[in-house]
């Protein structure tokens, strides 16, 4: 393999000293820089996805999400800083903003407006530059400079939620708000108070904005105004109303100012964060501009650090909610994320609750140290702060944060043992090492080192036979093993070396240093030198299977080379870091390169071949799985075990005796309920009889009424037809009326518009000639200043002739008389001085004319092009009004015909509408009576469903009281099986007493064998007796104290159930009443016939507008309609509805009546009670 290629994996990390660290893009993912790159981390499956930065910049120095979560801007940091929109979905690159004339080399803040269009930046120092973009077309359509007289720095800007327009900007002394007008931003409301350190910033609402300053205080401003002033460090109840903008609060002064680093709105108010690690969130009151503190959020104190009094306490840096408002995570200045339920906070208002780390901890210093295993999926490394020194390590298959440790001095190196079990660290003055065990890492042993030179770089190479060393003296080593000595070394004053790597055959050594260069050492001596351009190579590694090389920079970048070294170098570059890499390592497999850097970030990159698959190794590495624990550890979970076991086996014996309590309990308490039972079985068989005999009355009532409304309906209908028909006469007549007017209104517009025509063309002839004439006073214009020209330049030849030949003369003159007029010398060249001089500015004084002149034609023939231009574009508007001008009279004609058939159909739909408007209001007054018996009816029916329900809860009841009695008899026949067996044995051992005492009758001669066989019949028999019967009396009273202790405490757990079923019984009867759907589906049935209506007019109306859209139909096939539609909806659906409800009601009759039928055979078939069986016990006593 020449050159691998790199795919980010993982990376822990993050990048916190920007505006807005982390943001949500959605429910589960956030979006963080880390190094030079930014992440997009899903928190609930735990994984990566990066969207990675350009090779021509540094680092990310901003970064904003739209509205619609789909578009991420990110802004790096370079000489010429640019800002680049992502898609979220496909992490592609979208648009590149690019500034020219910006003279910073960052972007400080961001953000989208609310319609996701627009983007404003504030560009750094020096020049600190708002600019408003349009980002979907890369243009800038705005820019205003925001800083005051003192070049003071800008920290937040934002657009305002409801108006794309306004720009809320704040800085150190700066509150600005801009707003954007046609092309420019302008400076309104300005603030009215003394300015402040405002550090944060977020809308309430259109016209107020929340300031967080760096003394703890929280300012309402509303246009520039302060209108209410809060403070962290007093409660908020103190917060007073402000009328005028030039107070301020008096609060009490601490002695450590606490700095307001972020704030984020939501519907209930805001939260803010502050430098002391807390979080602080106040909701809106009923008083108007108030807001009051809720509760307080701070971040957790880790168990594993321990107390000192001069750590310092980290502060929230940054805070976003979720799009649902369900979550708020929040990033530390010790570049760590933590997140919280605010459902889990609102029920905890008014106590202090505290953050939870994201993921797991990150480094927020150098790391130092990296090393990774060989038997297990672990890497180490350490890292360097100022009071802090952590050891983490991370597993590389979970992605997770397996154990911690911190130290009390600067850890500089880390090695893990290649079984996973023991890890060594280097100190300044130790080694230490330690055990990996399965939930801490303790020291093992102690190495003192003392006077120790610092070495950059050890390697061995691959028979461990010899090791080479490199160091900042420039000196690369090789050290035989077996004699302890030096064989060879290269020696460069000019370079200090930091990394070296030995290949497989152990002769080639690759090194880094400060030189620029990567050196291939061979035998001692340097046998190429690959540049590394502007960066200076770190660290470099080579794969186990020395077939690929990689190089990392000081520019945080890592850098694939092609492998075996080219003269030219060859190499293929992946960002990464935005410090120096200062460790970086490859796996055992060759599958992972891993690379550490000053920033405090832990890169993990898949390592590939040119066709995307992973390396394939000849024997797959299986990872142990072995751990180390102590063995006080192991004790104590074996002793809780046991303990454990042995509280199981006393509560199986404790349930098992309250049960059998319970079991007489329950059979007396099912007797009661028997006898209760057979009593109200008799009730409600009177109760239904009475109800059977109501119903029938109704029904005869509901079927008189519905006759009666059937043939009021009929005779409504006939006369409601007969009163149309009249109206429609009356309405036809008027519609004749309007059509005369209308006609009438034609020709009137057809003279005015033959008016307009003449008009039209006067206007267009008084033009032509207007322009005409113009035109030709320009030619003749033109004319006379050419013949001007000519005269002119003839003028200026003459005169030039003339100058030539008179400066000729009085040259020779002055020549012949030079020798005879020496003493008038000086009054001729006087002379000659002011002939020169005038004659000077004669000359330039005709230049000058001249060129007026020629400036005077170029203007003349610059008007003459003008002038034939507007000719013809004159031309060509007259031939375009002309044939405009054709078209409209054709589409006026078309649109007056359409304009008068579609009045005549207006005017029959109108009267359509009125006789339809006034049948409905007739039908609505006859289905309301009916509407209100069907109420009344449906409440007796719920009524009887009720009792229905009632009777099978009751039921359902007995019958889990006749299983449990089931039961019951079960262990009561158990019981007697267990006397009889205690009986039996009782009469097996009165037999051998017998048979005892007769082989003591027999010897009744013998007194000694006697009184011997006697005292044995009492050992045996009487004193193993006595010892039973005083062991059963202490049994009986233990187990006469536990029955009264059972059955008190059976006492109260039946009244808990008592009051448990009481309530199950109340929940029952509210779930009854929300199940009657059958009910609602009648009500749905009768209401069809309103449903019906309106449909019939949305019919009508929408016929209206199809007739009038396409201008075909008459009024006597409309009249048809009309009397098709009303004739089947007046009478046929009435009477089928009424026909549906009854035959519902009848069928739901005949289910009530089956349903009580198999009730009561149910209830003849119970036994009544078992007051004729006999308790099992009896026929023992």
């Amino acid at each position: 393999m020449a050159q691998a290629q790199l795919v980010h994996r993982y990376v822990f990390g993050l990048k916190g000293d920007l505006r807005d660290t982390v943001n949500y893009l959605d429910e589960q993912s956030i979006i963080y820089p880390v190094g030079s790159n930014c992440v997009i981390y899903n928190v609930d499956q735990k994984s990566q996805k990066f969207i990675l930065g350009s090779e021509k910049y540094q680092y990310t120095s901003a970064v904003a999400v739209s509205a619609n979560r789909r578009y991420v801007a990110i802004a790096e940091r370079g000489e010429k800083p640019s800002i680049g929109i992502y898609d979220i979905h496909s992490l592609k690159r979208k648009k590149l903003l690019t500034l020219p004339e910006c003279t910073s080399n960052e972007y400080v803040s961001m953000a989208f407006s609310s319609d996701s269009r627009y983007l404003i930046t504030q560009s750094g120092k020096p020049d600190w530059t708002l600019t408003y973009w349009t980002w979907e077309k890369s243009k800038p359509l705005a820019s205003v400079r925001t800083t005051n007289q003192h070049n003071a720095a800008i920290h937040q800007v934002t657009f305002n939620p409801q108006d794309n327009s306004q720009i809320c900007v704040t800085g150190n002394g700066i509150f600005k708000l801009f707003r954007y007008n046609e092309g420019n931003l302008k400076q309104f409301a300005f603030l009215k108070m003394d300015p402040q350190n405002y550090l944060s910033q977020s809308w309430l609402s259109d016209d107020k904005v929340i300031v967080g300053t760096d003394s703890g205080r929280l300012l309402l401003l509303e246009t520039g105004e302060l209108k209410n002033e809060f403070s962290i460090i007093n409660p908020p109840t103190e917060s007073r109303q402000r009328s005028t903008a030039n107070t301020i609060l008096e609060g009490s002064v601490t002695e450590e100012q606490l700095s307001i680093n972020s704030i984020v709105s939501y519907t209930k108010g805001f939260i803010c964060s502050c430098t002391n690690g807390s979080a602080y969130s106040f909701e809106k009151t009923d008083e108007k501009d108030t807001y009051k503190k809720t509760r307080e959020m701070i971040l957790p104190s880790s168990s594993n650090r321990k107390d000192d009094s001069n750590r310092k306490v980290p502060g929230i840096k940054t805070l976003t909610i979720s799009p649902s408002e369900e979550n708020l995570v929040c990033s530390s200045s010790d570049n760590q994320l933590y997140c919280i339920s605010l459902s889990s906070a609102d029920m905890a208002k008014g106590e202090t609750i505290n953050f939870e780390l994201l993921s797991c901890s990150f480094h927020h210093h150098v790391i130092s140290g990296l090393d990774i295993c060989v038997r297990k999926s672990l890497v180490a490394t350490c890292s360097m702060d100022r009071s802090n020194y952590f050891d983490f390590e991370y597993n590389c298959a979970n992605r997770s944060l397996e154990l911690y440790k911190e130290f009390q001095e600067e850890a500089f190196s880390i090695a893990l043992h290649p079984s996973g079990l023991y890890v060594l660290v280097g100190f300044s003055d130790k080694l230490r090492l330690m055990n990996l065990l399965i939930d801490d890492i303790s020291t093992f042993k102690e190495f003192t080192i003392r006077g120790c030179r610092e070495v950059k770089a050890v390697r061995f190479n691959v028979e461990d036979s010899k090791l080479v060393s490199c160091g900042m003296d420039g000196a690369i080593c090789e050290w035989s093993l077996i004699t302890g000595k030096r064989e060879s070394e290269n020696v460069l004053k000019t370079c200090s070396y930091s990394d070296v790597v030995v290949a497989s055959e152990g002769r080639t050594i690759y090194a880094v240093g400060s030189d620029h260069t990567l050196k291939e050492i061979c035998d001692a001596q340097i046998l190429r030198d690959i540049q590394a351009g502007d960066a200076v190579f770190t660290q470099v590694v080579l794969s186990n299977s020395c077939r690929m090389l990689f190089g990392a920079t000081n520019l945080g970048t890592i850098r694939s080379i092609k492998y075996p070294l080219t003269p030219s170098g060859d190499w293929q570059e992946y960002q990464a870091h935005s410090s120096a890499v200062t460790k970086m390592k490859i796996s055992t497999d060759d599958n992972y390169l891993l690379s550490a850097s000053e920033d405090g970030s832990f890169y993990i990159y898949k390592i590939i071949d040119k066709d995307g698959r992973g390396l394939k190794r000849d024997k797959e590495i299986v990872h142990a799985e072995e751990i180390l624990i102590t063995k006080r550890d192991l004790q104590e979970k074996n002793a809780m075990s046991i303990s454990l076991k042995t509280r199981v086996d006393e509560l199986k014996m404790e349930n098992e005796y309250q049960l059998r309590l319970k079991d007489m309990n329950y059979n007396e308490k099912i007797k009661e309920l028997t006898e209760k039972f057979i009593q109200e079985m008799e009730s409600l068989k009177i109760k239904n009889q009475t109800l059977k005999l109501e119903k029938d009355k109704e029904d005869k009532r509901y079927n008189e009424q519905v006759e009666e409304i059937l043939e009021r309906h009929n005779e409504e209908l006939q006369e409601s037809e007969i009163a149309n028909s009249q109206k429609l006469m009356s309405e036809y007549e008027k519609y004749q009326e309007l059509q005369a007017k209308s006609q009438k209104m034609q020709e009137e517009y057809e003279r005015q518009l033959n008016e307009m025509e003449e008009s039209k063309d006067l206007a267009l002839q008084e033009l032509t000639q207007y322009y005409d004439s113009k035109l030709n006073d320009k030619g003749k214009q033109l004319e006379d200043a050419n013949g001007q020209q000519q005269t002119l330049t003839k003028d200026y030849e003459e005169t030039k002739k003339l100058i030539e030949e008179d400066s000729e003369r009085e040259i020779l003159d002055i020549k012949n008389k030079y020798e005879r007029r020496l003493r008038d010398e000086g009054d001729s060249n006087k002379r000659l001085k002011e002939d020169t001089r005038k004659m000077r500015q004669r000359f330039s004084s005709l230049q000058k004319e001249i060129d007026e002149h020629k400036s005077n034609i170029k203007s003349n023939l610059g008007e003459q092009v003008k002038l034939q231009n507007i000719i013809k574009s004159l031309e060509k508007d007259i031939a375009g009004l002309q044939k405009e001008i054709q078209e409209r009279d054709e589409t006026i004609q078309d649109k007056e015909k359409r304009i008068y058939d579609l009045k005549k159909k207006n005017q029959e739909l109108e009267k359509f509408k009125f006789v339809l408007d006034y049948k409905i209001k007739e039908l609505k007054k006859q289905i309301e009576p009916r509407e209100n018996d069907i109420t009344s009816m449906k409440e007796q029916i719920q009524e009887m469903e009720n009792e229905l329900e009632r009777f099978h809860k009751q039921n359902m009841v007995l019958d889990l009281n006749i299983s449990e009695l089931r039961l019951k008899l079960k262990a009561s026949d158990k019981e007697l099986n267990a006397e009889n067996q205690r009986l039996r044995d009782s009469e097996a051992t009165l037999r051998r007493f017998k048979v005892a005492l007769h082989d003591c009758y027999n010897n009744v001669a013998d007194q000694k064998h006697l009184r011997d066989s006697i005292v044995g019949l009492y050992s045996k028999f009487i004193q193993n007796e006595t010892r039973d019967v005083v062991n059963l009396d202490n049994d009986i009273q233990k187990e006469h104290a536990r029955q009264r202790e059972h059955l008190e405490r059976s006492v109260a757990s039946l009244r808990k159930k008592l009051s448990k079923d009481s309530e199950i019984h109340r929940i029952d009867n509210v779930r009854i009443m929300q199940e009657n759907v059958s009910l609602i589906r009648e009500i749905n049935d009768l209401r069809r016939e309103v449903k019906i209506s309106r449909n019939l007019v949305g019919d009508l109306e929408n016929l209206y507008e199809s007739k009038r859209l396409a201008g075909s139909s008459d009024a006597t096939t409309m009249r048809n309609r009309i009397a098709s539609l009303q004739s089947p909806v007046t009478t046929e659906p009435h009477m089928s509805e009424d026909k549906k409800i009854i035959g519902m009601q009848k069928a739901e009759l005949t289910k009530l009546r089956a349903q009580l039928q198999g009730l009561e055979e149910k209830v003849n078939a119970r036994p009544p009670s078992d007051q004729g069986k006999s308790h099992p016990l009896a026929a023992i006593m």
